[in-house]
């Protein structure tokens, strides 16, 4: 009972601004566990293992990461035998979905939760090995009473992260003890076999994914290339990095020169943006080389080892990749329902088969048709006719009229056409399922004729129109409530490509990053997000889909003050981004230090970061605003 009230203690300290022998990382997650989770320390909480049915859930969304884990679970375990070391393998949830323990000992793992269906999250848990390594994404111990919660002081738990082949978190490895050695340095062997096995999952991943791709294979020994090597990226035959791991991601940051916190994500770019090869230079760095021959050089400077693995069919024989073309490879970052809807475009682009683009509103539908037609090699124009924004008394000459004008370039009702001169092009009919039904028979006509009805005395003629129509309705579910033709359905539907929502897309933080780019250039300035703004648009929905998030990003990029993107600065749903929960009623006045205290706090922070104002703001989880107002009422002055 001391030492658990001396434990509580050493956290009110640290909670009312105190200084602490802690590693950085602990201090900021009992904070966390106050400010944002609203843990008491006070109130030790029993592990916790989830039902049966959420257990079997879990298992089956990570079943493939479980087998290709399983290996590398199994290599470890044997390592740390005869330790009493507990092997955890936890989902981005936190729910440990794998493990490996010592059956002698199952009813004391079970009762301190290293058990499989244990949920360590760290708003559940408080500060622990698993919790904190999902919050952070970076690989540490917690050992004894690093612990935020009593019950779990006994543990020394040490965990790494390991991320799918887009970057995003994917799962935890966790060694832990029930009781271990006094000293946290008694763990460091732990801390780098976790590492390593977890860097070996991630590659064993990579390779398991990517098989038919080219993947080059980096380390910065030579003799270790082959054996164990350091990171890996994808490859398609353009040269486009399509998935990497962790160690990929930020061994091509650094050849090339970029900070790594701030840069677009390497999935979707190509990889001559950091290293001074192509997709042609691949084949020289295979194994038909000596591996010391095998070397590359980054934008910096840089030199890496490579190995290069060509791309292996099922058959086992090299099948050529075809390249998409840029138009609609620009189209997404490495999403893996995107890349089949890309490919499958590509091969429509060059045909006159009717397509039909499902997707919810503001998916980007018309951009896909547009990469579409420029794809084509068409000569006509791409015409785009929203049949949802045109009011019904004007539908019949607005789109009859348009596609006079457009693909004879005569003067339609007494006016020129959209276009002069054009014929052979797309024709685009956004929202189709919005057309009256009665208008329906007609545009039927002219799909199955290719015959323009007469306009304005216009002669009818033969021309070539290829036709993409969209719409974010089931337009077989207006078929059969007789609100939509059943033979003009048939005719549209040829083809289909389906956009996924964003929300459902794996590529999300690339496409943020490349329309950040484009709405700043576009509104002539510069201007980056915070990792606070950055946080809010990841975990926003996002019900208007891309429409949304560039809208979202031309008011960030308006409202903001110098370069930095705050949440203020962001639409309404940003706004729990703004102020933090409130802590449990008895420990908020450990959270209210003195001004001299404040002070002294703020002046470290500033100190510590050489007086930049934006970076010691990121490093306090606040705008530049802020900094400046406690400067300001604490008088406190840059030096000259």
């Amino acid at each position: 009972m001391a030492g658990e009230r001396e434990h509580i203690r050493e956290i009110e300290q640290v909670l009312s601004g105190g200084r602490s022998a802690r590693d950085d990382v602990v201090v900021k997650s009992w904070l966390r566990c106050v400010d944002t989770h609203r843990l008491d320390p006070a109130r030790p909480t029993e592990a916790y293992i989830v039902p049966d049915t959420q257990l079997r859930e879990h298992r089956e969304q990570s079943e493939r990461l479980i087998a290709i884990a399983r290996s590398g679970l199994e290599t470890l375990f044997k390592q740390v035998a005869g330790q009493n070391y507990v092997l955890l393998l936890a989902n981005a949830k936190g729910v440990t979905v794998d493990f490996l323990g010592d059956p002698l000992f199952m009813d004391q793992l079970r009762t301190a939760g290293l058990y499989l269906g244990s949920e360590w999250s760290e708003s559940r848990t408080g500060t622990c090995g698993v919790g904190s390594c999902i919050v952070t994404g970076e690989a540490m111990t917690i050992h004894q009473t690093d612990h935020f919660d009593t019950t779990h002081t006994p543990l020394s738990c040490t965990a790494a992260p390991i991320f799918d082949t887009n970057g995003a978190l994917a799962a935890v490895l966790d060694i832990s003890l029930l009781r271990s050695p006094q000293p946290k340095v008694s763990q460091n062997l732990a801390l780098h076999l976790v590492t390593a096995s977890a860097r070996r999952i991630e590659l064993a991943n990579l390779m398991a994914q990517m098989h038919s791709e080219w993947v080059l294979r980096f380390s910065r020994s030579p003799e270790f290339l082959d054996v164990d090597p350091e990171a890996a990226i994808a490859l398609d035959a353009s040269g486009r990095i399509l998935g990497t791991t962790r160690g990929g991601a930020l061994l091509l940051a650094q050849a090339g020169g970029v900070d790594w916190r701030y840069s677009p994500l390497p999935v979707g770019q190509p990889i001559s943006r950091y290293l001074d090869i192509g997709v042609d230079d691949l084949p020289s760095l295979t194994r038909g080389r000596p591996t010391e021959e095998r070397l590359v050089f980054g934008h910096s400077g840089s030199a890496l080892f490579a190995h290069a693995i060509e791309p292996q069919p099922p058959t086992g024989r090299r099948a050529p990749v075809e390249a998409v073309p840029k138009p609609i490879s620009e189209l997404s970052g490495g999403d893996p329902a995107m890349a089949a809807m890309q490919v499958r475009a590509a091969k429509l682009a060059r045909t006159t088969i009717p397509i039909l683009i499902h997707g919810e509103t503001g998916s980007g539908k018309e951009y896909l048709a547009r990469a579409i037609h420029d794809c084509s090699q068409r000569a006509g124009p791409f015409v785009a006719i929203n049949c949802a924004a045109i009011p019904e008394h004007l539908i019949e000459s607005e789109l009859f009229g348009h596609i006079a004008g457009a693909f004879t370039g005569a003067a339609a009702r007494g006016r020129k056409g959209l276009i002069e001169g054009a014929d052979g092009g797309t024709l685009f009919l956004d929202e189709i399922g919005d057309m009256p039904l009665h208008l329906q028979s007609r545009l039927l006509r002219v799909i199955a004729e290719r015959e323009l009805v007469p306009v304005g005395g216009i002669e009818p003629r033969q021309v070539d129109i290829k036709i993409i129509s969209a719409s974010h309705h089931d337009l077989r579910k207006l078929v059969a409530e007789g609100r939509f033709r059943e033979d003009l359905f048939y005719r549209l539907n040829a083809a289909s490509l389906t956009l996924p929502a964003l929300r459902e897309r794996t590529d999300f933080e690339w496409l943020l990053d490349r329309l950040m780019d484009q709405r700043a250039r576009l509104a002539g300035r510069t201007a980056r997000l915070s990792p606070a703004a950055r946080l809010a648009l990841i975990r926003h929905r996002w019900p208007g889909n891309v429409r949304e998030l560039a809208n979202a990003i031309d008011l960030a990029v308006t409202l903001c003050e110098g370069e930095m993107i705050e949440p203020a600065d962001l639409p309404d749903f940003a706004l729990p981004y703004l102020v933090p929960p409130a802590p449990p009623a008895r420990l908020v006045a450990l959270r209210a230090p003195s001004p001299e205290g404040e002070r002294a706090a703020l002046l470290d922070a500033l100190v510590a970061v050489g007086w930049n104002i934006s970076e010691a703001a990121r490093r306090l989880g606040v705008d530049r605003t802020t900094v400046h107002r406690r400067m300001k009422r604490l008088r406190l002055d840059a030096p000259n």
